[in-house]
């Protein structure tokens, strides 16, 4: 039985949702997986687990600031380890943005931190405009009207490809 760490990155929620399907996948092949936020990730945990994976969103057009910090610092380890990265964004919610190669945001992530986990996937978020806070759902709206996304408060819009994280996570699986 392998262990496997699921770390994640989530300002809304969704990204722990799409780590937690992760997780469940995990158990149903035979894995012990453990789901934990990254701020609370620690060295001598990440020493313990043959296998990590990890789950950022996107806001504003950036990762958070405690992924960036928690790969710098912890570089070393991860590249030792099988290490798995999926990013959550909205833009993966267009046909020529939802892979590793073509999202503009995973590529900028992976030249920054000079990082090649084991593993890549990219997945749409979640649009929720009654969950946001006042600035955010402006801001957001204001995205998706440039990028001609829904702009209704009403919306809420799961652009999640489940089967696809349903096969990410079997390839995690037999990594």
């Amino acid at each position: 039985m392998k262990n496997t760490l699921i770390l994640y990155s989530s300002v809304d929620g969704h990204t722990l949702k799409i780590c937690d399907t992760i997780a469940r996948h995990l158990e149903q092949q035979g894995h012990r997986a453990h789901l934990i936020a990254i701020e609370q990730a620690t060295t001598e945990m990440l020493i313990q687990y043959g296998k990590i994976v990890i789950g950022a969103s996107i806001r504003y057009g950036k990762h958070r600031k405690n992924l960036i910090e928690f790969i710098r610092s912890n570089k070393a380890i991860l590249d030792d380890k099988t290490c798995c990265f999926f990013s959550v964004n909205l833009v993966a919610r267009k046909a020529d943005k939802n892979t590793p190669e073509t999202n503009p945001y995973l590529q900028k992530l992976l030249q920054k931190l000079d990082w090649q986990p084991s593993l890549l996937s990219v997945f749409a978020g979640k649009v929720d405009y009654q969950k946001y806070a006042f600035f955010d759902r402006i801001m957001i709206q204001l995205i998706m009207w440039m990028t001609k996304g829904p702009t209704d408060i009403n919306s809420v819009i799961d652009y999640t490809d489940w089967q696809a994280v349903g096969t990410f996570s079997q390839q995690i699986a037999e990594h």
